[in-house]
């Protein structure tokens, strides 16, 4: 299969490619394209971040001490960064995307695709990100690249795999060789980095978005002394909610089982390198959340999404209480362990959906043992 995709100039790999966000995710993402060939143009905020990008080859407020690959130019001008791009990442947060989205407008070449590889829900308007996207920017193949990634190891090179999905046209289905997303893994595949092509692009959004909800409670749990039995239930509990959501709005359940849901949900649920996992940690702890990681304003994507993906569920009738007791812990200023006993004490459910059973928790009122060694 391999040899009739090389050898199909259908599935050549983009060559310029526009990288919008040059934090450690954004940076990692260019370096794996620049080490595959591609010419990459590296969007950053700050025009003094992309200086030290340019004369120093590495990005020392994200990524420091790794050096990048020849072959990324680093910019603040965002119509420099996107003059001749066959296609965009778009690698900002999705509290800022839809305005990103209006800035980027008068400078993107026609049609061409974009990739998301931020992780959310818009709050307010219960909207995928790819959604906002299609909104703001129409005309262009809207995608997504998500899997379990840690920045710092995809940009050192690490064995790493991750989802490339756009929804498949009648074109794409009669020529997918051609398609963005099978063009976009080409421009990515190569040394540790193996993408994988998927069709599913509500399936892969949705475990992105949820993904980091879970991770914040799986940190919160962890920090008040539990330990692997909880953080396990935890995980497997998720992966339902992600299924549940994905499917009401038109996913596939099997998606959530590959690496944008489950793969993604346990990296994130596994290491405080995972900024939300850390967040969760640190107030299981005890600690208020303005003085989490030492008081710096560090932008946690699950504590937005808390909100946005509970929005989105209540007004679409989706039961997602893991989901639910970490937004009443962030966004309502519920207690954390009376919110995680009442979790613990629902009523008995079947898990297989098809069994229609429910029973009344046998100690309802029972509180989990915070506080005691784990």
């Amino acid at each position: 299969m391999r040899d009739n995709i090389a050898s199909d100039p259908s599935s050549a790999p983009y060559r310029r490619i526009a990288v919008l966000g040059a934090g450690s995710w954004g940076t990692a993402l260019a370096a794996v394209l620049a080490r595959n060939g591609q010419s990459v143009a590296l969007w950053a905020r700050r025009p003094e971040l992309a200086e030290q990008i340019n004369t120093t080859g590495q990005n020392p407020d994200y990524l420091p001490g790794i050096a990048l690959p020849d072959g990324i130019t680093a910019t603040a001008n965002l119509a420099r960064a996107l003059s001749g791009a066959e296609a965009v990442l778009m690698v900002t947060p999705s509290a800022t995307l839809r305005q990103m989205c209006r800035n980027a407008a008068p400078h993107l070449p026609d049609g061409i695709p974009i990739a998301l590889c931020a992780k959310g829900i818009e709050r307010g308007s219960g909207l995928l990100l790819s959604e906002v996207v299609a909104q703001e920017l129409p005309g262009h193949p809207v995608g997504a690249i998500s899997g379990p990634t840690f920045a710092r190891e995809t940009a050192l090179g690490h064995p790493t795999a991750a989802t490339v999905a756009f929804p498949f046209a009648y074109a794409d289905r009669l020529a997918p060789l051609a398609s963005p997303a099978a063009r976009l893994a080409m421009s990515l595949g190569g040394g540790g980095f193996r993408p994988y092509v998927s069709d599913d692009l509500v399936g892969v959004e949705v475990g992105g978005a949820i993904k980091n909800v879970i991770a914040i409670a799986c940190g919160m749990m962890s920090g008040a002394g539990f330990a692997e039995n909880t953080r396990a239930a935890l995980i497997a509990r998720g992966m339902d909610e992600m299924k549940a959501l994905a499917e009401a709005l038109g996913g596939k359940r099997e998606t959530v089982t590959g690496l944008s849901g489950a793969g993604d949900l346990t990296l994130t649920c596994s290491s405080a390198t995972s900024r939300n996992m850390s967040l969760g940690m640190q107030l299981g702890q005890g600690l208020p959340r303005a003085v989490c990681f030492d008081g710096s304003p560090v932008v946690v994507e699950g504590e937005v999404n808390a909100a946005s993906v509970i929005d989105l569920a209540r007004r679409i009738g989706v039961a997602m209480p893991i989901c639910e007791t970490v937004h009443a812990i962030l966004h309502e200023g519920a207690d954390l362990e009376r919110s995680f006993s009442d979790l613990w004490t629902r009523p008995i459910e079947a898990e297989p959906r098809a069994l229609d059973l429910m029973l009344d928790h046998p100690s309802p009122t029972d509180p989990l043992p915070f506080g005691e060694p784990a």
